[in-house]
């Protein structure tokens, strides 16, 4: 079987969250992997986007950066989600959204930005990510072999010719063509080292575990 078709299976027979999610029920450390409504590929609903964490035990966080802390210099898809709001509606708006306002440097130097456009635009993102993704986690303890399966299963998914957006997926607004092209919310580990047989074996012990 084609690997991406059999993740695609793997993937959308497990236990599904949507937001709000119960924190108690997802692990600590591990690989989250998101679906988006409307997406559909291998018959099944289509993996959008592949994400895990460097910090230990911060897999909860990290899916709370996502979908409820109103920041997107703290989570690059939130920044990538109001990038094709943005572009979609042709928002002049998306010059300033780029701009990351981490440092006290960068926060003096852009105090010119619509600081309640800017919340406008988090909020959008935020409904727009509540209102359209679900998605699965698995457990995966040690920080390189997380690394390297989310990796891995990233490049399966965008080497594979039968996978691909609907004509309506916000993504094909993007301003970053590696996520039009991709058909993922992702410009990192595309293209690269796919599942051998060997991780498809080790990752369906890990799932069943």
């Amino acid at each position: 079987m084609n690997k991406c078709k059999e993740l695609h299976k793997l993937f959308n027979s497990m236990k599904r969250f949507n937001f709000p999610f119960p924190e108690n029920e997802i692990s600590e450390n591990g690989i989250y992997i998101l679906f988006e409504k409307g997406e559909q590929a291998h018959g099944r609903d289509r993996i959008v986007r592949v994400g895990t964490h460097t910090g230990l035990n911060q897999l909860r966080s990290r899916l709370q950066q996502h979908f409820i802390n109103e920041n997107k210099d703290r989570s690059i898809f939130r920044k990538n989600i109001g990038r094709a709001l943005l572009n979609k509606a042709e928002d002049s708006f998306l010059e300033k959204w780029e701009i990351d306002l981490t440092t006290r440097e960068s926060k003096e130097k852009n105090k010119d930005i619509d600081s309640d456009k800017k919340r406008q635009v988090e909020k959008q993102v935020t409904k727009y990510l509540q209102d359209n993704f679900s998605f699965v986690v698995f457990q995966v303890d040690d920080k390189d072999k997380r690394l390297e399966l989310e990796s891995k299963i990233i490049s399966t998914i965008s080497l594979c010719k039968n996978c691909f957006p609907s004509l309506d997926w916000l993504g094909l607004s993007s301003p970053k063509e590696k996520i039009k092209q991709s058909g993922l919310w992702l410009v990192n580990e595309l293209n690269k080292e796919p599942l051998s047989d060997e991780d498809m074996e080790e990752l369906r012990k890990i799932i069943q575990n």
